[in-house]
């Protein structure tokens, strides 16, 4: 009787080591604004998700603008902030967050998937601003906080996808253009970029039309027009960069990155870009062969740039 008991005690221990180890592994949401975020009209969260048939989760109406962490077993200093594509309207979350997020935490990078706000008159004002207020803030907030996350807060890079690409894109050429005020000299410029299938340019010729509209509205202005238009705004300190895209991407035309590129190399900017003939658009962690081809080349652009 007393080895049954002991043995069931040991059974019961080994359980609930078990459960201590998923609750350890679960991510933890983090809000980057101090109170009510900028520019915003409200307090309350009104954000909702909607999760289809095949168990891929969409966000909408966000508020109260967060990060996803995905922490690595052994972290090795380097971190990347994660934007979600979809057009500025929504955020494809399970395609081009977290599975992005745990690819690279699986690499001993921290990844910190950023719901931003979405442009909405009905909760901000400036809402030109706000998606790029928010990746600011996201960048400010972690290099204030990188002891507490074991990161480098010189070592924080952007990812983003498609209209996601064009926020990160947008903090990687504009980080001296800070939309609040910047204490202990921190400089907000992203350590490096990653952009898949990026809408990149504000121009009529070559823009996403919807991520046009959703940011700018009908008739922006034309100053406006070049602000965002990322490929105007390249410089030398741009960071280096990798670009992902297809041939027959039928929503963001190819010469989005194709004219970014151009830019990077004109202005001596480390950058590598790939270009798949058939993938389409919003392949991210979609298609598996796809998504095996592409996170194998940027593994390879990791190690290449010491990042790895």
């Amino acid at each position: 009787m007393n080895n049954i008991f002991k043995l069931l005690m040991l059974y019961i221990g080994i359980s609930c080591i078990g459960i201590f180890h998923i609750f350890a592994q679960e991510n933890s949401f983090i809000k980057i604004w101090p109170g009510q975020p900028l520019y915003s009209l409200t307090a309350e969260n009104f954000q909702r998700a909607e999760t289809d048939s095949n168990n891929v989760t969409r966000y909408y109406d966000i508020t109260i603008p967060e990060l996803e962490y995905f922490k690595p077993e052994i972290p090795n200093g380097v971190s990347v902030i994660i934007c979600p594509g979809g057009g500025y309207t929504r955020l494809a979350y399970s395609f081009e967050g977290g599975g992005i997020g745990k690819w690279f935490s699986d690499r001993g990078i921290s990844a910190f998937v950023l719901k931003y706000r979405l442009p909405n008159d009905k909760f901000m004002t400036h809402k030109e601003r706000v998606p790029l207020a928010d990746l600011q803030q996201a960048i400010y907030y972690l290099k204030n906080n990188a002891a507490d996350y074991n990161i480098n807060p010189d070592k924080i890079g952007v990812l983003g996808s498609s209209a996601g690409g064009h926020l990160a894109a947008s903090a990687s050429t504009h980080f001296e253009s800070a939309f609040f005020p910047i204490n202990n000299g921190i400089s907000l410029r992203p350590y490096f970029s990653i952009l898949i299938y990026p809408v990149i340019t504000m121009k009529e010729e070559f823009t996403h039309k919807g991520s046009r509209k959703n940011l700018l509205g009908d008739n922006p202005d034309k100053n406006l027009i070049n602000f965002y238009s990322n490929e105007m705004n390249v410089t030398a300190n741009t960071p280096m960069t990798f670009l992902l895209h297809a041939s027959d991407d039928a929503s963001v035309p190819v010469s989005n990155s194709l004219i970014y590129y151009q830019e990077l190399v004109k202005n001596n900017v480390p950058a590598a870009m790939h270009i798949f003939q058939n993938a389409g658009h919003g392949f991210a962690m979609r298609n598996k062969w796809v998504s095996e081809q592409w996170l194998y080349l940027l593994d390879k652009w990791l190690i290449e740039n010491k990042i790895l």
